[in-house]
C-alpha cells in the first residue's frame, strides 16, 4: 500500500493521525483538525485506513503505526524529508571546509568546495520539493 493509492481526504486523515506521534486521536479531533464537514466523514476515512491495515483502534481513539510515506523521517511529532539529513551533512562539511581547511587552498580544495556546493543545491531542491508536497 502506498500513500498515493489513497484519495486526497484519506491521505490527509492518515497524515493527521500519523503526526500525532502515537497518541490516540478521536474522530472529533480529526474532524476539527482537518476542518471536515462532519464527524461521520472523518469516521468514514478512518474506517478506510483501519480496513486497509494502516491504522488501528486503541483505547481513546486511533493510531497509525505503519509508515507509508516515502523518504520521510518522523522526529517526535514532525515529519521531515529524508533528504534533509543529507542537506545537513553537506552544509556541515561545507562550513568545516570554509573554516578549518581554508589555509590549504589548492585546486583540490576549490574542486571539493564546488562539489559540496552542488550537493547542497541538489539536496536543498529535493527537500523543498518534498516539503511542498502536502505530507
Amino acid at each position: 500500500m502506498r500513500l498515493n493509492d489513497l484519495n486526497n481526504t484519506t491521505q490527509r486523515v492518515y497524515r493527521f493521525i500519523y503526526k500525532q506521534g502515537g497518541k490516540p486521536v478521536g474522530v472529533h479531533e480529526v474532524q476539527n483538525g482537518l476542518a471536515l464537514s462532519s464527524p461521520s466523514l472523518a469516521h468514514y476515512h478512518i474506517r478506510k485506513l483501519v480496513e486497509q491495515g494502516l491504522a488501528r483502534e486503541v483505547a481513546g481513539g486511533y493510531v497509525v503505526d505503519k509508515l507509508i510515506f516515502e523518504n520521510m523521517i518522523r522526529i517526535r511529532r514532525s515529519v521531515i524529508p529524508f533528504q534533509t539529513t543529507y542537506l545537513a551533512l553537506f552544509v556541515s562539511t561545507f562550513l568545516i571546509m570554509l573554516t578549518v581547511f581554508r589555509s590549504e587552498i589548492s585546486g583540490v580544495y576549490i574542486f571539493a568546495l564546488i562539489v559540496n556546493a552542488m550537493a547542497i543545491g541538489v539536496f536543498l531542491f529535493e527537500t523543498v520539493k518534498s516539503i511542498k508536497q502536502k505530507f
